[in-house]
């Protein structure tokens, strides 16, 4: 009993009960991959209250000897044509531009840099000591679900992930409710000024913010939207299935399926899966990416974190009397 007590003590994180139940999952007049607005039921389940943080993953790490994808040598015969220079131990980061610059032109803001992974946030000479309560960061989808079943957890899906971030207002634009900074207060930590070159942090922070910064959804979670993107269970499809025909077919605790077709309908298939990351990021803005709420998805490639990436867990316990809430 000794040891379970200080692996939690080690583990930290809270959890909270969310009671499930039946939501309209997605929207409309926005970004086309979140239509159309479809019923979705989900049984309840007990979720992280955060992010999971630097602290949680060091602990993690340091008990298992576990490397993530970022730590080790991409394999050549994976990525045939690649730059071999590229094919180190590494991660993508952000580095703002000094100016305005083409927003369709990614290679601007964004740079593969070797040595960066969640021990090196910014790559080497960047450290986590002093920032233990920020989310952790460059991880890739089998670094969360390695995590997740050493805590003996779960990735969520994307309807459990959605249904928890709305917080019990179902149907609202953000998960405080329609309006994105009421009374002039920001709710979450994204990007102020020109994205991608000027922040201007009116919502104090430049980059990412130590988990609970700000104000909890009505489930008590934090940081549903902004900080930093989370990676759910499901496999990406670039539009959400239409809605059920009757009551008796609503759908229950739906996972995705792996899809033939790429979200690109520039390219015949994918060849590296991806899964849906939900809740947006510390860089999404309004002349950008407003996917800071709910109902917003994007695909991520599953081998591939980087420096706005994150994850929590889920526990599914059917009885609520049976765990003892965080």
């Amino acid at each position: 009993m000794a040891e379970e007590r200080a692996r939690e003590a080690m583990l930290g994180g809270a959890m909270r009960w969310i009671p499930g139940g039946t939501f309209r999952m997605g929207a409309e007049g926005t970004y086309p991959e979140e239509a159309p607005v479809h019923t979705v039921s989900v049984s309840g389940f007990w979720m992280d209250e955060c992010a999971v943080t630097n602290a949680e993953f060091a602990a993690f790490a340091a008990e298992t000897g576990y490397l993530t994808v970022a730590e080790r040598a991409p394999d050549a015969a994976a990525y045939p044509g690649a730059d071999p220079a590229l094919l180190v131990p590494g991660s993508s980061v952000f580095v703002p531009p000094h100016g305005p610059v083409d927003a369709s032109d990614i290679a601007s803001r964004w740079a593969y840099l070797p040595g960066a992974c969640w021990r090196a946030p910014e790559g080497p000479g960047s450290g986590i000591a002093g920032r233990e309560c920020e989310p952790v960061v460059h991880i890739a989808y089998e670094d969360a679900e390695a995590y997740a079943a050493w805590a003996d957890k779960a990735l969520p899906t994307e309807a459990e992930w959605e249904f928890a971030a709305r917080g019990g207002l179902d149907g609202a634009a953000y998960c405080w409710g329609d309006e994105f900074a009421p009374d002039g207060i920001h709710m979450a930590n994204t990007w102020q000024g020109s994205f991608p070159y000027q922040d201007l942090a009116l919502d104090g922070f430049a980059g990412r913010a130590p988990v609970g910064a700000f104000p909890p959804n009505g489930y008590g979670l934090f940081d549903m939207a902004g900080n930093v993107w989370e990676w759910t269970a499901d496999w990406y499809a670039d539009r959400h299935p239409p809605e059920a025909e009757a009551p008796c077919c609503v759908p229950r605790d739906p996972r995705g399926a792996p899809q033939a077709m790429s979200y690109d309908r520039a390219q015949p298939a994918i060849r590296i899966p991806r899964k849906v990351i939900k809740g947006g990021s510390y860089l999404c803005a309004p002349n950008y990416c407003r996917r800071y709420r709910p109902a917003a998805r994007h695909p991520q490639m599953i081998d591939t974190g980087t420096c706005h990436i994150g994850f929590r867990c889920v526990i599914r316990e059917p009885n609520p009397e049976a765990a003892e809430e965080g």
